[in-house]
Parts: structure tokens; C-alpha cells; sequence
């Protein structure tokens, strides 16, 4: 059975309610940041900090009368103050509020995706090293091409992925940045220490130049990195489509009891799973382009990127989610099958060793275009006469001048292919 998945971590970072208390302690600190400035008496800001309440259902009510959300959640903070309310918000614009909170909850969301790219890692780690030493027949133009291993696929992945880790770490240092800095930049109504303080005390990078926002080139490498993680879960999603594929058959996508593939053909078990993420990885790459679509605003700022983000930042940031859980379970339950891939190895009766057999005649003092078209004379004959490329090698006069039998039995090996793997291995994971 397909687990369910859920999101308690990344839909709450994502949430309403987890939004507003962002809004919420953005407009404490810089309470705080009065309060050292000398604006503020500590006793009104205890008396304050006793008294406001953020309701996500107050704030919408509001939010329906005045049609700007801000406003109504400053509305709701202030209400139960009295004339303690005006410091609320006093200098600053609304996108102090929101930037800076958009920051944490980007920042949030780092965490969370590296969590899951870390697990997705190990997964495929185990898994390369469970098949390092299994031989498969690699693929190039889907058409068989030389012997590797199996384990060198889900190694590939992991390196990969380790990459993508890399560039998310990076990704969230420039997005866990904050502004209070006014409506324009320039802090008309608040000093350069409240940004400072307000920053430090949320655990942000304060935003060395800013206009009325956070520039939104931040959020666009935010948007393309989690494209960048997409692309790769599609690739190795779409890796097992292929490799499940009925002709292929030598891995499948788990295949639950009680699931069905199809309402017409009982006998399905299609990789509806695998399927799903690649399309899903559509949706990151379009998401990526609003991103860089909101990077160009009128002068110190218009809000056409506001209606963008609220879509694409919690989408993006929960698909992305998703799908490194999904073929992370994908990757640690798939159903691997090596006598199926000691038979495709087969297949082709030695034509993967075709390459070899070229390299040793070219060693034997060969020219290229004389040695490359014995060879594939002999492939030919496999083809069209169905016989194993060891005995089209062993009957041809010219190739048997160069080569003994005992030599073309050694390169129609897979044994003759793999004597680098250890040290393949050794430079990813280490001796």
C-alpha cells in the first residue's frame, strides 16, 4: 500500500496561523528595538506584549472591511491597547512585515527540504552500495551501450543530490534575509539599529540595500533551486518508468496489496507514482519562471509580484516537499529484479562488448577505421544472423590475425568493464 503523505512540517511553515506569528514577532522586536532606543518604556512594552493577540480569523474579518491584510492585522494588534496601540507599526511600511517574515519562512523551508534531501541521500547511498558489484547493461539513445553496475546509478543519484544540498544551503543564506527599512529604503521613520536589532533577534542577515522590499533576485534563485531538485527527482523518477517498462523490467516502483493499475486491465502495476513526480517537476520549472518574472518591479516597487508569491513560494515549497518524500519511498521499497538484469545483459548475444574488442586491436597496432570496421562487420552478423559475438570474432580470419581466443573471451566479459568501480566509489563515498 502507497503510505499517505503528510505535511505537518512544511504546511506549517506555510500556514495562517504560522504566517501571522511571523507578522507578529516582526513588530515585537522592533517594539524591543524601541525600548532600547529609549521610545519605548519597559513597562508599556510588558504591558504591551501581556495584551496583543494575533486571530487568524480576526484579521481576516478585518482584512474583508479594509482589503489590505497588513492593515487589518495591525488593526487587530492595536484594538485591545488603548493609546499603547500607536506604537504598533509606528515608521515602518508593510513590506518591513512582510519580507521579513517571508524570510523566516523561507528559511524554515530550507530546513525542511534539507531533511528530506539528507534522507533521500542515505536511501540511495544504502542502495549503492547494495548493488555496487551487480552488473547491468548501461543505456545511451535507449539502446544498449556497455556493461556498469547498478549500484553506479543510485551513486550517480547521490552525488546529485548532494549537489543540490549544497546549493540549497546557499540558497537559504540569501534568503534568510530581513528589512526594516521604510517605504522607500532610506529609514526615514526608523533608524538603521531597529533593522539591526530586529534581525539579529529573529536569527536573519539584514539586507545590505533595499528599496520598500527585500529584492526579489532572492527569491528567484529560492524558486530555480527548488527547480534545479525537481529536474533531478524527475530524472531518476523517469529512470524508473523506463526501467519498469514490461520490455525492460528490471525495477519497479512499489506495487501496494489491494492497489489497482487500472480499471480495464487487472493484469497492470503501472509507475503511476513515478509518473506523477515528473509531472509535478513541470509545475517547479513554471514556478521558477514566475519567480524571475518578479524580479522586475516599477521604481522601489509596484505589488505584481505580491499575488505571484502568495501562490508559488507555499506551492513550490510544499511540491518540492513531496516529491523528495515520494522517491525517497520510491528508491528505499522498488523492487529490483537481477535475474531480469543478468538477461537484458544478454540480450544482445556480446554486442555490448563491442567496444572492447576495438580498444584491444587499436593496442594490437590496428588503425582506428580498419579496426572499427572489422568489429562492426562481426556486430553485424549478430544482428542479422542471431549468432553471439563471440563466435563472429572467433570465425572472422582478419580479427583472429590480432586476437586469441582466450583474448576475445576476456572482452566479452563484464568482469573486463567494471575494474574501476572500487575507485569510482572511493572518490563519492570514500575508502
Amino acid at each position: 500500500m502507497i503510505p499517505r503523505y503528510t505535511l505537518p512540517e512544511m504546511a506549517r511553515w506555510w500556514s495562517d496561523e504560522f504566517r501571522l506569528q511571523c507578522w507578529l514577532d516582526v513588530e515585537m522586536a522592533v517594539l524591543e528595538a524601541f525600548v532600547r532606543l529609549g521610545w519605548l518604556s519597559s513597562e508599556d512594552f510588558e504591558s504591551i506584549r501581556s495584551k496583543v493577540r494575533v486571530s487568524v480569523e480576526e484579521v481576516q474579518a478585518r482584512e474583508a472591511l479594509t482589503q489590505h491584510d497588513v492593515v487589518a492585522f495591525v488593526e487587530s494588534l492595536s484594538a485591545p491597547l488603548g493609546p499603547l496601540g500607536r506604537f504598533i507599526h509606528m515608521g515602518l511600511t508593510s513590506s518591513d512585515v512582510l519580507d521579513t517574515a517571508t524570510a523566516i519562512q523561507l528559511r524554515e523551508s530550507c530546513d525542511q527540504l534539507l531533511r528530506r534531501i539528507d534522507r533521500l541521500r542515505e536511501v540511495l547511498r544504502q542502495k549503492a552500495l547494495e548493488y555496487k558489484n551487480v552488473p547491468c547493461v548501461g543505456r545511451t539513445h535507449g539502446v544498449h551501450a556497455e556493461p556498469m553496475t547498478l549500484g553506479l546509478k543510485f551513486l550517480l543519484w547521490y552525488e546529485e543530490f548532494g549537489r543540490h544540498r549544497t546549493r540549497l544551503v546557499e540558497t537559504r543564506g540569501r534568503v534568510a534575509v530581513g528589512k526594516v527599512s521604510g517605504a522607500v529604503g532610506v529609514y526615514a521613520h526608523v533608524p538603521p539599529e531597529v533593522e539591526a536589532y530586529v534581525c539579529s533577534k529573529l536569527g536573519l542577515q539584514r539586507e545590505p540595500v533595499s528599496s520598500q522590499i527585500v529584492p526579489r533576485d532572492r527569491h528567484a534563485e529560492y524558486l530555480n533551486t527548488l527547480a534545479l531538485i525537481g529536474a533531478s527527482v524527475e530524472k531518476v523518477a523517469l529512470e524508473v518508468r523506463h526501467l519498469q517498462r514490461t520490455e525492460v523490467r528490471e525495477a519497479e516502483e512499489p506495487f501496494g496489496r489491494g492497489q489497482k493499475g487500472s480499471s480495464a486491465m487487472p493484469h497492470k502495476r503501472n509507475p503511476i507514482v513515478a509518473e506523477r513526480l515528473c509531472g509535478l517537476a513541470r509545475l517547479l520549472r513554471a514556478y521558477a519562471q514566475a519567480g524571475l518574472e518578479d524580479v522586475a518591479l516599477w521604481h522601489e516597487r509596484d505589488i505584481s509580484h505580491s499575488s505571484v508569491e502568495r501562490v508559488v513560494l507555499p506551492d513550490a515549497s510544499i511540491a518540492c516537499d513531496y516529491m523528495l518524500e515520494r522517491l525517497t519511498w520510491i528508491i528505499e521499497y522498488m523492487r529490483i529484479y537481477p535475474e531480469r538484469l543478468r538477461q537484458n545483459m544478454d540480450i544482445t548475444r556480446g554486442l555490448i562488448y563491442s567496444g572492447g574488442v576495438l580498444v584491444a586491436l587499436l593496442r594490437k597496432g590496428l588503425d582506428r577505421i580498419t579496426a572499427y570496421e572489422w568489429v562492426q562487420r562481426c556486430s553485424m552478423r549478430v544482428w542479422e544472423e542471431g549468432i553471439p559475438l563471440v563466435r563472429a570474432l572467433m570465425e572472422d580470419e582478419e580479427v583472429r590475425a590480432y586476437l586469441s581466443e582466450a583474448e576475445i573471451e576476456a572482452l566479452c566479459r563484464p568482469e573486463a568493464y567494471l575494474r574501476h568501480v572500487d575507485e569510482i566509489y572511493d572518490r563519492v563515498l570514500g575508502s
